[in-house]
């Protein structure tokens, strides 16, 4: 692979730029009672409207909190608010817990499962009508399962200097959408290392399965916990965010226009399943938005999407269309049932590595035959990632995993090395070298300590993770807390209540006819 960028990244000043990569991290947490089922109430008032509240929201259910950090340069100020935004949520949640795994709590029957609630406005009915067009698609267990986003962007002078070093004539924002085009169809090739690196979902309990048309099998006879032996991430297998009716849909990632116009043909596709369903029952409530493919842009379920701040009444590739790529976001990212806020530094520096090198590794447009292996290895790795004799499928040839693993930490080597001169320390290359330590004893990975800790303690997946469930709240509870930071959060709580009853105060346009703004 023609490593150019990379070289000229090692030789010349660009390094510099690395300093100031923007990245942010959403983080889902089903709130559960004190013996581990999912909550019946209502988001707490005390965090405000999860409608217009910028860091605490809700995705799916009323039980689903989602905290979003703000854009930062600085990998421990992310961490921080991250631990600050934790802290805010487990003081307002009182007898209830956060669920510290990805797959999902004790769940009820689903239509006792309750979909967020965002108030009367357009913008509020419209994001809860959505919510039920999923719950009646894909049924409301698959919206338990929780996750982690990490959004991430470099800066326009690492563009503007690369493009400087390529004589590129096309205007900065259109070099830019095409650098990031390039990570993500990168993305889409490697994404099985950080299945196997970062998978923490190998079990799930007998709970979420509705049938018994599964792999899994039983942890031991009679067992609640269901797993693969050699799982790294169910969440992110068929088991999870997996649709039946989107495995026919073509995405193509050559461009910013081919993957609007191809998403935007998506949103036109009828769906003679969800015809079935119907837009409103008998008693006139809406079921969904629309019968067709993809009720929003929102619906594609990709592990990676470019993304553009949009403004009001902008879709998303309304925003792409007007203004390119400001960043991408990975949606493949478990939450690591080990650490208090689900994710670390440690992993940060590692997906800055990993998303710099994608960008910067040459990107061939995805061929015929990618497009087979692609999907292919990912799943294997979901399923089987820690498999010693695995074998992924690379330009026709089998591969060992492992062996493909070793070849990317080496030329990831250099990404790291100037990441650790632009930002002063050894924190990137630290990252590689746990990447090492797990490649060469696979039971330090995440979901191997997962499987370890059922079968050594006797007690099952809900049980062990109830346990972190409590211990994190402790934790949580007995760090200080800064009255600025309660006066923060609190007015920030204020506001977003009042910017929702502003919102519905100022509709004009009756339902039906703002959601034709949105098909």
């Amino acid at each position: 692979m023609n490593k150019s960028r990379i070289k000229v990244l090692i030789k010349t000043d660009l390094k510099r730029c690395l300093s100031s990569i923007r990245r942010g991290i959403e983080k889902e947490s089903l709130r559960t009672d004190q013996n581990g089922f999912i909550a019946e109430s209502a988001h707490p008032s005390e965090l405000g409207s999860p409608l217009t509240h910028k860091n605490i929201t809700t995705d799916f259910s009323e039980a689903l909190i989602e905290l979003v950090t703000d854009c930062h340069e600085s990998t421990s100020e992310v961490m921080q608010q991250l631990c600050d935004l934790h802290k805010i949520t487990y003081a307002s949640i009182q007898n209830e817990l956060l669920w510290p795994n990805s797959m999902p709590c004790m769940l009820p029957k689903e239509s006792k499962i309750k979909i967020g609630n965002y108030g009367s406005s357009n913008i509020g009915m419209m994001k809860q009508i959505y919510r039920r067009g999923l719950s009646n698609r894909y049924g409301s267990y698959m919206q338990t399962i929780s996750g982690i986003h990490y959004n991430f962007s470099l800066p326009d002078i690492f563009f503007s200097e690369l493009q400087k070093t390529e004589a590129r004539t096309r205007d900065l924002q259109s070099f830019k959408s095409d650098c990031y085009f390039g990570l993500i169809r990168n993305f889409h090739r490697f994404s099985w290392f950080l299945l196997y690196f970062l998978g923490a979902s190998p079990v799930v309990s007998k709970n979420f399965l509705k049938s018994e048309n599964h792999r899994l099998i039983p942890m031991r006879e009679n067992a609640d916990s269901f797993f693969s032996p050699n799982a790294t991430s169910l969440r992110m297998g068929d088991l999870g965010y997996k649709s039946q009716a989107q495995d026919s849909l073509e995405i193509r990632y050559d461009s910013i226009e081919t993957y609007i116009s191809d998403l935007r043909s998506a949103l036109a596709l009828k769906y003679s399943d969800y015809e079935k369903i119907g837009v409103r029952g008998i008693d006139g409530e809406y079921k969904q938005l629309n019968t067709n493919l993809l009720q929003i842009e929102n619906e594609f379920y990709s592990t990676i999407r470019p993304k553009r701040t949009t403004e009001r009444g902008e879709t998303p590739t309304q925003a792409l269309e007007n203004r390119g790529v400001e960043y991408v976001e990975i949606r493949c990212i478990d939450v690591n049932p080990f650490l208090p806020c689900g994710i670390d530094k440690n992993t940060v520096h590692l997906l800055d590595i990993f998303l710099t090198y994608c960008l910067l590794s040459t990107s061939p447009q995805i061929n015929d035959n990618e497009k087979q292996e692609i999907p292919s290895n990912y799943l294997k790795t979901v399923y089987d990632g820690r498999d010693p004799s695995l074998m992924l499928s690379v330009s026709g040839k089998d591969v060992n995993l492992r062996d493909l693993a070793k070849t990317l930490i080496n030329d990831m080597t250099p990404v790291a090395e100037c990441l650790d001169i632009a930002n002063k320390n050894t924190a990137y290359s630290s990252a590689l070298r746990t990447c090492e330590q797990r490649l060469e004893n696979d039971s330090l990975l995440p979901a191997a300590k997962i499987i370890s800790k059922i079968r050594d303690t006797g007690k099952s997946f809900q049980e062990i993770t109830l346990k972190s469930a409590q211990d994190y709240s402790e934790h949580f509870a007995a760090m200080p807390m800064d009255h600025d930071l309660i006066g923060h959060y609190s007015n920030s709580a204020l506001e977003s209540i009042k910017k929702q009853n502003t919102l519905e105060q100022s509709d004009t346009l009756s339902f039906e006819e703002f959601v034709k703004l949105f098909s």
